[in-house]
Parts: structure tokens; sequence; C-alpha cells
């Protein structure tokens, strides 16, 4: 049975803590890893403003399901060499 989740990717200001939503999107997903890895995947390719620090998965009702910070959730391989 299919779930229907809101995904938000966000930016967050370091003095303040405040939140700035940087994309949102919606998809019907299997389950909740099926949804975490479209909100990665999603991270990456989403055409957005300014690159996300963060996103949150809710379900229909509002509920978060799981959030995460992206630079967190990015495998060594995804990751920038510096």
């Amino acid at each position: 049975m299919a779930m229907r989740v809101v995904i938000e990717f966000y930016r967050i200001r370091d003095k303040d803590d405040a939140h700035a939503v940087v994309g949102r999107e919606t998809a019907d997903v299997a389950d909740l890893d099926a949804a975490i890895g479209i909100a990665r995947q999603l991270s990456q390719t989403l055409a957005m403003p300014q690159k996300p620090d963060a996103m949150t998965i809710a379900d229909a009702r509002g509920a978060t399901l799981h959030s995460e910070n992206i630079d967190a959730a990015a495998s060594d391989e995804e990751r920038p060499i510096p």
C-alpha cells in the first residue's frame, strides 16, 4: 500500500537556527525507506534556489516521519574532496 509523503528541503541559519524552505515535493512511496531514498536523490537533483542543509519527510497529515542533515546523510563518495 502506497503512502503519500511531503518532502521539504531547507536552509538553516546558524546564528539563530532559523529554517527557510527552499524546496518541497510530494511523492507516493511504498514505505519510509523508499521515501528517504527519494528525498536523498532529490536533494542532489531538484532545482532549488539554494543548496539545502537539511530535509524533513512528513505524512499527509503533517506528522514528521524523518528528518536529517543533508551533509550527514551523504556518503563519502558523494562528498566533494576538500
